[in-house]
């Protein structure tokens, strides 16, 4: 993965777990319809996600050019 695709998916991703965790976290409604997303599962793989990003990232600019 080139190194402007990954400084662009950090990003992406960073906001989809933050985006995730807030609609994880509002009140449940018992008499309306039931959650049908799990938006905390869905929260811990984009936070997963990032991490693994970030990680190579960190690879990419520690190997130096080439």
């Amino acid at each position: 993965m080139s190194l402007d695709l990954t400084l662009a998916l950090t990003p992406l991703f960073l906001t989809l777990t933050i985006a995730f965790a807030v609609l994880g976290a509002r009140p449940a409604k018992p008499l309306s319809r039931p959650r049908l997303i799990p938006w905390r599962l869905m929260m811990l793989f984009a936070f997963a996600g990032m991490v693994a990003l970030l990680v190579h990232l960190v690879a990419m600019l520690r190997s130096g050019p080439g």
